[in-house]
This record gives C-alpha cells, structure tokens and sequence, in this order.
C-alpha cells in the first residue's frame, strides 16, 4: 500500500500513466476531482482555482486571506484521500501538499517539447508556433507558481524520487518501471508512516478551521497533540481570539489537545516545507 504523486507539464503523457499505474496497482486516482471538491469547500469557481494552480496566486490576492485560505482547503482535501492510502494524484502541487510525508513516491514525467507542440497543435488545431509559445508559457507560470508560494523550482530534480522522460521511453515502459519501484520497502504506508499521515491531516484541518480568523497560524501535530505557533508573541493578539482558537482546534475529529505557543520566529516552516533542501 503506497502513495504516488505525478508531476508532469501539459501534453508530457503523465495523466495517462498516472491512470494506468492506478488501474495496474487498483489504486485511487485523482486529480481534477480534487479541484472540484475544494472548489465547493472554498466557494471559489473551479475555473478560478485551476487558473491559480497553472498561473501565479494572484486570483487568490483578491479575497481576504485569500493565498493561506487557498493553500489550507485544498491541502487538507488532498489528504483526506492521502489517508485512505493506495492513491495516485497527477494534479498540480501534489509534491507540494504532500511534502512532510516521507514515504509518498514522489515522479517526475517529462516529454521532449516537439513531441508536446504536435500534440498541442493537434488537438487544439492551432500552429506548431501558437502551440510552442502556450507551452512554454504553461510551464513558466507553473514554475513562477512553486516559486512564489513555497520557494522552490518544480523543475528542481531534488523534489522528486524518479524522473522520466518520455521518448525512448514509452508510456508502458513508464507505468512498468513506477508499479515496480513502489514496491520497495521505503514506499510502503507502515503503520508508523499512517500515524504521520493522520497527524499531518489533523494539523491541516485545525488551519482550515482557524484561517479566516488566524490565517498565519502554524499547526503542528504528533499523535493527537496539536501546537498552534504565531509568527509573533501571543500577547498581540486578543485574548478572544486566542480562546476562540483553542475551542475550534478542540472541536476537530481527531485532536487531544491543544497548546498555544507565541514566538518571535518559529521553528515550523509553513511557508517553505522544503527549506531544509541543501
């Protein structure tokens, strides 16, 4: 039982060997289904959404809180799938929304561009021009899009445990070669790796319950226990807001109890889980 996530650019074949492995291994897989569920929790339309993922997060910059609201919605969604274990997500941000946790098998499918522009100019009947100059525009706003929210470059190899290149490869070779490096050991969901997972979920659903009234609160949980930091000292902030934080982060499925800690810089990152990438 493991956790797959498939990055890929437009026309690079990663949806579909993202479904095939799924159909191979009879695992979960989503990715726009994702879009569409946060999309009702958050009351932004889908097509909104979706231009925030491929584009910068300025959409997002139109509502009150609007990037750290996006960002907690949809990451607790996708671990409300992550939780059910046996699942391959090929949407966007997957690497991302699943960063702590590290047992999740983490690819990278990638496709020469020519191959991608016929594929592009195909099936949207345009010119190999008009298609080249979508592409490449595509993959720089995807990339502007992890830079800006987190801090890293998508096209950074070390984000991923498997990079493969579509071309000498096929599409069969790709899903034969995922299904059997998921069998190893260090990709199983242990019990312990469960206990991370569930914890991590928690964490996530105590931010969405808390970000319309603390946005930049960072959550932390281990087993049950959840800390609340604030990147200031708690005595800036009202002592009804500090209780009605500590009575949300109760109330959700799951938590033991609660501590609320203010420091000046906190250790927890909630901006940049891959500041530690050497």
């Amino acid at each position: 039982m493991s956790i797959i996530t498939i990055s890929r650019g437009s026309y690079s074949r990663g949806k579909e060997i993202a479904e095939k492995v799924a159909e191979t291994l009879q695992y979960i897989c989503i990715s726009r289904d994702l879009l569409l569920e946060s999309s009702k929790e958050f009351d932004i339309p889908e097509v909104k959404l979706v231009r925030a993922l491929h584009d910068s997060p300025s959409v997002l910059e139109r509502f009150l809180h609007g990037k750290e609201r996006y960002l907690a919605h949809i990451r607790s969604s996708l671990l409300r799938y992550a939780q059910k274990d046996n699942l391959v997500y090929h949407g966007l941000a997957g690497q991302y929304f699943l960063a702590n946790i590290p047992h999740i098998f983490k690819v990278r499918i990638t496709a020469n561009m020519e191959d991608r522009v016929r594929e592009e100019s195909r099936r949207e009947n345009i010119s190999a021009d008009e298609a080249r100059y979508i592409l490449q525009k595509d993959d720089e706003e995807r990339r502007k899009w992890g830079l800006k929210v987190y801090g890293v470059d998508t096209w950074d190899s070390r984000l991923y445990d498997m990079v493969i290149h579509i071309g000498a490869l096929t599409v069969d070779d790709a899903v034969a070669i995922i299904c059997n490096a998921v069998q190893k050991d260090v990709f199983k969901t242990t019990p312990e790796a469960q206990r991370k997972i569930d914890d991590i979920a928690i964490a996530a659903y105590v931010e969405v319950g808390l970000v319309d009234i603390a946005p930049y609160a960072v959550v932390a949980c281990e087993d049950g226990r959840v800390t609340i930091h604030f990147p200031n000292a708690v005595s800036s902030l009202k002592k009804k807001i500090l209780d009605n934080v500590k009575t949300i982060a109760t109330n959700i499925e799951g938590v033991k109890h609660v501590d609320i800690l203010g420091v000046e810089k906190s250790h927890y990152s909630k901006v940049n889980p891959f500041h530690n990438i050497d």
